[in-house]
């Protein structure tokens, strides 16, 4: 079968977050997947499954190198500009995918290098966690978390913890301690740690964000669009920056070298909540798996 390689979420090639996407020539067992997934060792992968159906989207699956998930934000925008590539060239509309939250709309901004977008599902938000027991993961003092925003789980259909902490200071000296994560997933959240702050490297920038993820080795992601979409949800919940619309640029990734951009607008209106995240996605190399 037919692989893409891209960088998404970055400014040029070689930053942002990787993906590979496959285009399988017919039926694939799960197990096969995941193995795949594993050799690959990216944050995500994903496989075409289908050409357009009848609903107007393409079926597409994404695996971690563990687990199947049913949504992620690079490789929603990085699958898309993929089948734009192949398929949909004379498309001026939205790539649809149908993933296992539903449907994930992607939209091309024209001109020059286009900026992709995606429409998040509506956030649920969960019980507040003592800043505490976070700092403790986080190995940082509970005073660098800024205790006028809790400390909670956001989703979007992949759940994230949301820490504001004070300084980028405090974001850069954040570091995973395993086993109090370990803990952490098993006993208070199976989830996503996100810390932002509003001081940022990069002058122009809204935001500075580190996410790091529960997955093998608890790593850290370089560009994370669900987590980036929950964050968003979690701004305008708790009017963080005293506005129902944003629209903001969001650096990640810098910590690992794998720096990232990333467009947030939203907006939130009464209850309901309209979540875009977008970037850029760059073509690095295309193959044949064996």
């Amino acid at each position: 079968m037919r692989f893409y390689m891209v960088d998404v979420f970055a400014e040029k090639k070689y930053q942002g977050n990787q993906l590979a996407v496959l285009l399988p020539e017919g039926e694939m067992d799960t197990s096969e997947m995941q193995r795949i997934a594993k050799e690959f060792n990216f944050s995500e992968i994903t496989f075409i499954m289908s050409g357009k159906q009848s609903d107007g989207g393409y079926d597409v699956r994404i695996f971690t190198p563990d687990v199947e998930i049913p949504f992620a934000g690079h490789p929603s925008l990085g699958t898309a500009s993929v089948i734009r590539h192949l398929f949909e060239r004379d498309n001026d509309g939205p790539v649809v995918l149908n993933l296992g939250v539903g449907q994930i709309p992607v939209t091309f901004s024209e001109g020059g290098e286009p900026v992709l977008w995606m429409t998040q599902k509506q956030p649920v938000f969960g019980d507040a966690i003592e800043p505490a027991v976070i700092a403790e993961v986080l190995q940082i003092d509970a005073e660098d978390i800024d205790a006028r925003f809790p400390v909670r789980v956001a989703s979007t259909g992949l759940p994230a913890v949301i820490v504001s902490v004070k300084t980028l200071e405090a974001a850069r000296r954040c570091s995973i301690h395993h086993g109090r994560f370990e803990r952490f997933l098993k006993e208070t959240a199976d989830a996503n740690i996100l810390v932002f702050t509003q001081e940022t490297l990069q002058e122009g920038n809204d935001l500075h964000v580190r996410v790091f993820v529960n997955d093998t080795g608890y790593y850290e992601d370089p560009a994370t669009g669900s987590a980036n979409g929950n964050l968003a949800g979690y701004l305008l919940e708790h009017q963080v920056l005293g506005a129902n619309h944003i629209k903001l640029r969001v650096e990640q990734g810098y910590s690992i070298g794998r720096d990232s951009l990333l467009l947030m607008d939203a907006s939130k209106n009464g209850g309901e909540f309209d979540i875009k995240i977008g970037g850029k996605v760059f073509l690095v190399a295309k193959g044949e798996w064996l």
